[in-house]
């Protein structure tokens, strides 16, 4: 009887009052606002000292650093994704020779700056012109723009393959064994069972790999690059206005919530199956 009444008495219980203004609540709602305050802070500074005449000379050098930024990111995404697959499959490995060489490979460029890497391959391989030019490949090295591809490339690849190892074994090993029950290889598991559910995992994690690439971006301009930082920072060295800074921010900051609307949006689609 007791058994019974107890989920009744728990139902029928009033709600929990509202909770007070707690002190960290308070905290919370000052920073909120004091967010709120430096934003409107920062339109009213744009408004106020908005140059038309400076926005109308260097908005196309704008427009074509930010195709640079976008140019970069998209190729070196894609090309890590593609290098990512063999370096994956040599994590996931039962061969300690190659789990140790994609280990080391992983922990390097995930461990180290992007910043440091980027100079490693610019400065250091330009001090091996000789031999680079013996074998054919100063060409390649001597421009920042393929040096640049090349480490965000190499950079990427490290983070893709954790995070499409992570999302594969995060599929239960129950998957593996039902498919094998009716009949189907270990390949055909991989690509009709197993993928499309890890990349519902690897979806969002992707999607913060691209935004940090693309806030990344910004250290090539040190190497020569004109992307969109670049372009900023020819832009006030020009005009010392602190402005041109803001107009970079803005459009780093658009294209990243582009991305994560896009993310989004993609995610709902193809988890459409799992809501009811």
């Amino acid at each position: 009887m007791s058994t019974t009444s107890e989920p009744t008495a728990k139902a029928l219980r009033p709600p929990a009052p509202p909770r007070g203004w707690s002190s960290e609540r308070l905290m919370g709602w000052g920073f909120v606002g004091l967010w709120i305050v430096l934003g409107l802070a920062l339109v009213t500074y744009l408004f106020s000292a908005w140059n038309p005449e400076l926005f109308a000379k260097y908005a196309p050098s704008y427009l074509s650093g930010l195709r640079v930024t976008l140019t970069l990111v998209a190729i070196s995404t894609v090309l890590g994704a593609v290098l990512s697959l063999p370096i994956c499959y040599a994590r996931m490995s039962k061969n300690r020779v190659l789990n140790a060489i994609s280990f080391g490979y992983v922990y390097f460029f995930r461990g180290t700056p992007l910043l440091a890497q980027t100079f490693l391959i610019y400065y250091g391989f330009g001090s091996f012109r000789p031999q680079l030019e013996a074998i054919g490949l100063w060409s390649f090295f001597r421009e920042a723009w393929y040096c640049a591809v090349f480490a965000f490339a190499l950079n990427t690849a490290a983070y893709q393959a954790e995070i499409l190892r992570g999302a594969i074994e995060s599929v239960g090993k129950g998957q593996w064994e039902a498919a094998s029950a009716l009949g189907l290889s270990k390949l055909q598991t991989l690509y009709k069972v197993v993928l499309p559910q890890a990349l519902i995992v690897a979806l969002r994690p992707y999607g913060n790999e691209i935004i940090l690439m693309i806030k990344g971006s910004a250290i090539v301009a040190i190497i020569t690059v004109y992307d969109l930082m670049g372009e900023t920072r020819r832009a006030f060295s020009r005009t010392f206005d602190f402005q041109t800074y803001l107009w970079a921010a803005l459009l780093y900051l658009s294209l990243v919530e582009t991305l994560r609307h896009f993310i989004d949006w993609i995610e709902r689609r193809i988890t459409r199956h799992l809501h009811r």
